[in-house]
């Protein structure tokens, strides 16, 4: 995935709520032509990270046979601009879901300041489609406990 836009999940209450973190450093792609001289990460990608993060709730309580894209957003607001050198921290709750949908509702924050609150819409899909189950498996992993991949190379 070109944009992993979620770098450590740091808690997944299945069908629940998680919260992630996005280290934002001055080597992503967007900041090349987002204002060289005075880098922001674009606010659709603050909304992307938090669609990342409830994507990947949808994988671990479908046993990775499901993933969510971006179908709606009903409600998005930005507060804040980021920077190079920041640590987003990510939180989304579960609101609903039926066979077909799955409803957020997310919040970005940098330094305990929120940056970004959405409500939005995932479709489920099968993950198939766009990707490797077990690809994702070791993925989740590394992202849930990356001490757990130290280990296996140590």
């Amino acid at each position: 995935m070109r944009f992993l836009l979620v770098d450590r999940i740091e808690e997944l209450a299945s069908g629940r709520r998680a919260r992630g973190v996005k280290n934002v450093t001055l080597s992503e792609d967007f900041f090349t032509h987002h204002f060289p001289s005075t880098p922001v990460m674009p606010g659709a990608l603050i909304a992307e990270s938090l669609v990342q993060l409830a994507s990947w709730m949808i994988r671990e309580e479908s046993g990775f046979a499901r993933l969510g894209l971006a179908e709606s957003f009903d409600r998005i607001k930005l507060h804040r601009v980021v920077h190079p050198g920041d640590q987003l921290a990510l939180a989304v709750e579960w609101l609903e879901a039926d066979a077909e949908r799955v409803r957020f509702q997310g919040e970005a924050s940098c330094r305990d300041r929120r940056v970004a609150e959405a409500r939005f819409t995932l479709r489920l899909w099968p993950a198939g489609q766009f990707e490797d189950a077990e690809q994702a498996r070791r993925l989740f992993a590394v992202m849930t406990d990356p001490d757990r991949l130290l280990g296996r190379l140590g």
